[in-house]
């Protein structure tokens, strides 16, 4: 996880983590997706998300918003729960619904 880890407060933990679990509850209650990234990778998105891009979760069309794209399906989870916990409007219900028919 690297030296950022040791300047890491206790709120940063407690969102890693906490999109960890979310991430694995998908996976869990879906049948489908895959564990690995999230539970390895979650701190990356988070860092990115808290500390270098500028976006605004009320108003995601902002023109000035920075983009992040990362193309592994395989992080899809992950994804969901960093918008989740970063104020984007995602519903728990929501990521319940993960890799179901008519969900968002």
């Amino acid at each position: 996880m690297g030296t950022w880890f040791k300047n890491a407060t206790e709120k940063d933990l407690l969102i890693i983590n906490t999109v960890r679990f979310l991430s694995l509850d998908q996976v869990e209650r879906a049948k489908s997706g895959h564990p690995g990234m999230p539970l390895g990778a979650s701190h990356i998105p988070y860092l990115i998300y808290d500390r270098f891009l500028r976006f605004n979760p009320k108003n995601p069309s902002w023109i000035n918003r920075d983009r992040f794209v990362l193309s592994a399906g395989h992080a899809s989870a992950m994804l969901y729960s960093i918008l989740f916990v970063m104020g984007y409007d995602l519903e728990l219900e929501d990521l319940k619904q993960f890799r179901q028919l008519n969900s968002k």
